[in-house]
């Protein structure tokens, strides 16, 4: 399942889509609020993601 996917298929135009990458600013890292809570979104050395409260 780590074949590339053609997004294009993927892709529900009624959802917004966002990049992980463009969301850390580059890094590995961003913080994201919610109803006043604060999540960390990361991005692993493997490329996967982990959001954590």
């Amino acid at each position: 399942m780590n074949a590339m996917t053609d997004l294009s298929n993927l892709i529900d135009t009624t959802m917004p889509v966002h990049d992980a990458v463009r969301l850390t600013d580059g890094g590995n890292q961003a913080r994201i609020v919610l109803n006043g809570q604060i999540y960390s979104l990361r991005i692993t050395r493997a490329g996967k993601l982990i959001l954590t409260k």
